[in-house]
């Protein structure tokens, strides 16, 4: 995803104001948004997604582009749980990057699944 001057800038900031979460990690999350909404674009899903919605996108894109190394990549970048998402997404809506409706919450993204255990059971066989 290539990020227009004044979103890198906006993204510069938060990372500023609030160093628990890494650039990437914001970058990833818009980037997971836009992944999530084609994918479910596929099945006749169109317009708004919640949390849990985007959390599950999340790490499909994730199991993507990092395989099982998805959860030390968000360590890396401060994001140890879903509710570390909700914080980023909602910081992103601050920043004007996302937008929300009235009824989304940052509760939507507390303790919807283990990140780690994500990871392992898509790529653990029997």
């Amino acid at each position: 995803m290539t990020l227009s001057t004044e979103n890198d800038e906006r993204i510069r900031e938060l990372v500023r104001t609030d160093p628990r979460y890494k650039a990437e990690a914001y970058v990833f999350t818009l980037e997971a948004l836009n992944y999530t909404l084609e994918e479910l674009k596929k099945t006749g899903h169109e317009g708004h997604i919640d949390g849990p919605q985007l959390l599950h996108g999340i790490c499909d894109y994730a199991c993507r582009l990092f395989g099982y190394l998805g959860a030390a990549v968000f360590q890396e970048w401060g994001v140890a749980s879903t509710g570390d998402f909700g914080e980023v997404v909602f910081r992103l809506v601050d920043a004007q990057l996302l937008s929300k409706r009235d009824s989304d919450s940052k509760s939507d993204f507390e303790d919807v699944f283990d990140l780690q255990r994500a990871f392992e059971s898509e790529f653990i066989h029997p």
